[in-house]
């Protein structure tokens, strides 16, 4: 039987049982959707067994489609790590890397600036950065490297620390002026605040250490750094971010840390991979370099 088996069809089984779909597999494989469609047909033929059962809006892997897909997936992961070490023998770092990362000034600027010396040491290394926030699939939207802020919560996946990111909370002069200035979290309830994807708002006091924990509502919901302290120098409101957002107006006084006996726990920040045998040259090489410049 496997001598009548096409290689190329159980890829594109594997990619649709992945990415739940015929559109995404054939969008991956740059193929068409009916091109995915004959090469499943064909195997399932070849097979002489169902794998999958289709409906017009999804699929559903059968009992036979669902064990040759675990084992599938696992031949066909060893055979790529296979090729990645043969193509990939070479003393010199080459290659294409796709990275994810956070924007505002923490991914466009510090991340992409060493990027740039990355690329700058090593002249064949090609990069592509994305700077879209929300959660991605390393596998699924085929990225090798994701940099990100917060705990690490799928175990899938390998996160190297690269630095701890001080947080403050602040606001302008003017809105302290009109609105009062807050002297304990709980007090948030009753301002204007400015923030991203983070909801609730956890402080712990200098003296005691002791914590509250406060659900903000918003005025502005942004997950770029940039625009939430655009809106407060502009007295909009209190933002929390890191601290490295905005040096030169808490400097310049333009924007003035508040509730000072309060902290905020600095936040992790990681480079995130894939948890495979092989990691070819290029990247472990980038993650290395990274590590070294945020150190």
């Amino acid at each position: 039987m496997i001598n009548n088996v096409n290689l190329a069809d159980i890829r594109s089984f594997v990619l649709i049982a992945q990415l739940g779909n015929f559109t995404k597999a054939a969008e991956s494989l740059n193929v068409s959707r009916s091109h995915v469609s004959r090469q499943i047909s064909a195997l399932e033929s070849r097979m002489g067994v169902s794998l999958v059962t289709r409906t017009t809006r999804s699929l559903k892997l059968t009992y036979a489609g669902e064990r040759f897909y675990k084992q599938c997936e696992s031949a066909l992961m060893q055979v790529e790590q296979a090729l990645l070490a043969a193509v990939d023998d070479t003393e010199q770092v080459q290659g294409h890397i796709r990275i994810n990362s956070v924007g505002g000034p923490l991914g466009e600027d510090v991340v992409a600036n060493y990027v740039g010396q990355f690329m700058r040491q090593h002249q064949d290394i090609t990069v592509e950065i994305d700077f879209s926030s929300p959660r991605i699939d390393l596998i699924e939207d085929q990225f090798d490297i994701a940099f990100r802020m917060g705990k690490l919560e799928d175990a899938n996946f390998i996160g190297r620390h690269l630095s701890d990111i001080e947080m403050v909370t602040l606001a302008s002069p003017d809105y302290l002026a009109t609105s009062g200035e807050p002297e304990h979290p709980k007090q948030l309830l009753e301002h204007r605040v400015l923030r991203g994807s983070v909801t609730r708002w956890s402080y712990q006091h200098q003296a005691d250490e002791s914590r509250y924990e406060v659900s903000v509502s918003a005025h502005l919901v942004c997950k770029n750094g940039r625009a939430l302290v655009a809106g407060a120098l502009q007295g909009n409101g209190i933002i929390r971010v890191p601290a490295m957002y905005c040096m030169n107006e808490i400097e310049q006084g333009s924007l003035v840390p508040i509730m000072r006996n309060w902290k905020v726990e600095s936040v992790p920040f990681y480079a995130i991979y894939h948890r495979d045998k092989y990691q070819p040259k290029r990247l472990k090489a980038f993650i290395d370099f990274m590590q070294q410049q945020f150190k």
